[in-house]
């Protein structure tokens, strides 16, 4: 338990924070569903879309420090060549 002012100000700050983090994965995370329903589908043009909407939901994840560059990258990645399989 948070004795100190420090502490409990650091424990406030913490809660808010996980708080704002949980929601942009969630929202992350609802983007990439959307792909991955358009995908399942075989709406080609419905899958570039959702794409296009998730890739800077990603990548500000990233900037905010909730996903790793390279984990972004690979989402990215895979969607893409899923997306662009598709086509063939």
């Amino acid at each position: 338990m948070a004795n100190t002012p420090q502490s409990k100000k650091r424990a406030r700050q913490n809660e808010r924070r996980y708080a704002v983090n949980k929601a942009r994965r969630s929202r992350i995370r609802t983007f990439l569903r959307n792909v991955e329903e358009a995908i399942a589908s075989g709406e080609q043009e419905a899958a570039i879309a959702a794409l296009r909407a998730a890739q800077p939901e990603l990548m500000r994840g990233v900037s905010k420090g909730i996903l790793h560059k390279n984990t972004a990258s690979r989402k990215m990645s895979r969607l893409s060549s899923r997306v662009k399989a598709l086509s063939a």
